[in-house]
């Protein structure tokens, strides 16, 4: 789908305020309300707005440890990704994983309280994860910069 001058605008004013008003919205991008509304309708209905949603700050919500894991997987037949990409779905506090590239499968992006809580998931759960042959754990030591918004 073709995006226009306008399209962009109200992705960049949903994407920092997604509570905007439809009157403010239309303000912003300089549209009157009904053809901004059907914008941002036929995005919504082609799958551009996938959701709008609250974010948390972890810190506050004492979920301070964050941690990238790299794995690797025993098999790489189509079975084994779709068991392994199941499982992690059910687990919390993995907020994010990435298939990638090179000598790894997956990169897993973890949200915890503590090491000591990190390390209760990794025994509990994370070495059970189905054909996990290794995983490389990395802790991040400082968030310098993270968002949301997509560079339009």
């Amino acid at each position: 789908m073709k995006l226009d001058k306008f399209d962009r605008e109200i992705l960049r004013v949903m994407q920092k305020d997604a509570t905007v008003s439809m009157a403010e919205l239309s303000q912003y991008v300089g549209l009157s309300h009904t053809p901004c509304w059907r914008r941002v309708k036929r995005m919504e209905a082609d799958g551009i707005i996938k959701q709008k949603v609250t974010l948390l700050d972890a810190k506050k919500l004492n979920l301070g440890v964050s941690v990238f894991i790299y794995v690797t997987l025993k098999n790489h037949d189509g079975d084994s990704l779709t068991k392994f990409e199941t499982a992690v779905q059910d687990i919390e506090e993995i907020i994010e994983c990435h298939t990638t590239s090179g000598d790894k499968d997956y990169l897993l992006k973890v949200i915890v309280r503590s090491i000591e809580e990190y390390e209760m998931l990794l025994k509990t759960k994370l070495t059970s994860l189905p054909l996990v042959d290794h995983l490389s754990s990395t802790f991040a030591l400082k968030q310098v910069k993270i968002t949301t918004a997509l560079p339009l």
